[in-house]
């Protein structure tokens, strides 16, 4: 073990990545932009705010100096997606390996997390981890599968997989860093829908169905912008799909089902302390798909609902009114509103 690694964000997936990190004693330095979050880590090991009840091993070091993450061969970067650029932008250079594992779309430009990073450290090696991953459950040492998307290929996976890895935390191999990307994108948006589901008490047929569609239109999306399909059927794609459609733990879940039982949508977004990256992803990636002709009837709906201009029970009833169609049609469908 040689080496310590950076961190970049100290919420809760961050924090469970700097304590899965230093389950076999590597140092991990972990920054934070709070100076409270930082002191409060390093007095008591222990992040509160963000992952309770977790107490942290003693060589993870938390800081609010940059410079003393960029400086590190390898570094996750680990915030919110819609302010990956804004915290590239204040870090020093960084030419080591940068991870990303921040799941969304920059809204505004349009662009993908990989995309973000490409422009502000054009010299860094860019990587991808993505999977069906629940912060608490990771920080406990609970088994878990993720992808880890290597764009310098199997050169950067020979480098990386030795420092991720752990015993109850394994990376599998891809070079695909678009599907890995547009796996964690989507599925944030289709949890959502699914909690809208439970919070509507629709029941749990509805939400195979919806799931089952919302697939089909991760891969219609995938593929119109480079993705490979298997990327899409691993695990960063339909095992984060599975996941974070069926729990309460996943933040898109529970927003989507206060969403159905009727909560203002702005009220439950300025009173989150976590991100829900799905509703900041939505409006982005239904616009997208549009100019790309690509029929994502259920984006179409989250993006409405975060938006406050449709309630969930009258956006439920227009997807369940689409015209009756054959299913391979569904799968293949482009151009058109509506459910597929």
């Amino acid at each position: 073990m040689t080496g310590a690694v950076g961190v970049i964000g100290a919420g809760a997936w961050g924090t469970a990545l700097a304590q899965m990190l230093a389950s076999d004693g590597r140092d991990v330095v972990l920054w934070a932009r709070e100076p409270a979050i930082v002191d409060t880590i390093n007095t008591t090991r222990a992040n509160p705010l963000y992952l309770p009840g977790v107490t942290l091993h003693p060589s993870i070091r938390a800081t609010g100096a940059a410079d003393e993450v960029a400086g590190l061969g390898v570094v996750l970067l680990v915030t919110p997606a819609q302010a990956m650029g804004a915290v590239l932008d204040v870090l020093p250079d960084l030419d080591g390996d940068l991870v990303l594992c921040s799941k969304g779309i920059e809204a505004g430009t349009g662009r993908m997390m990989v995309d973000v990073a490409r422009a502000a450290r054009p010299r860094a090696g860019i990587a991808v981890l993505s999977g069906p991953t629940f912060a608490h459950e990771v920080a406990a040492g609970l088994p878990t599968a993720v992808t880890l998307a290597c764009g310098d290929g199997e050169a950067q996976w020979r480098r990386l997989a030795p420092v991720i890895a752990r015993p109850s935390f394994r990376p599998y191999y891809s070079h695909d860093l678009i599907g890995a990307e547009v796996g964690g994108a989507v599925k944030n948006v289709l949890a959502v829908a699914c909690g809208v589901v439970e919070g509507l008490g629709l029941g749990q047929n509805a939400r195979a169905a919806l799931i089952s569609r919302g697939y089909a239109e991760m891969v219609r999306f995938g593929l119109a912008f480079g993705a490979e399909a298997e990327t899409l059927t691993g695990l960063s794609g339909l095992g984060d799909l599975v996941l974070t459609c069926n729990s309460m733990s996943s933040r898109n879940f529970s927003l989507g089902k206060a969403l159905g039982e009727g909560a203002d949508a702005a009220s439950l977004l300025a009173d989150r302390r976590t991100v829900a990256e799905g509703a900041f992803t939505a409006p982005v990636l239904a616009e997208l798909a549009r100019a790309r002709g690509i029929g994502m009837p259920i984006a179409d709906a989250v993006a409405a609902l975060v938006s406050g201009a449709v309630p969930a029970r009258a956006v439920a009833h227009a997807l369940l009114a689409r015209p009756l169609r054959s299913e391979l049609d569904c799968l293949m469908m482009t151009g058109e509103p509506g459910l597929g």
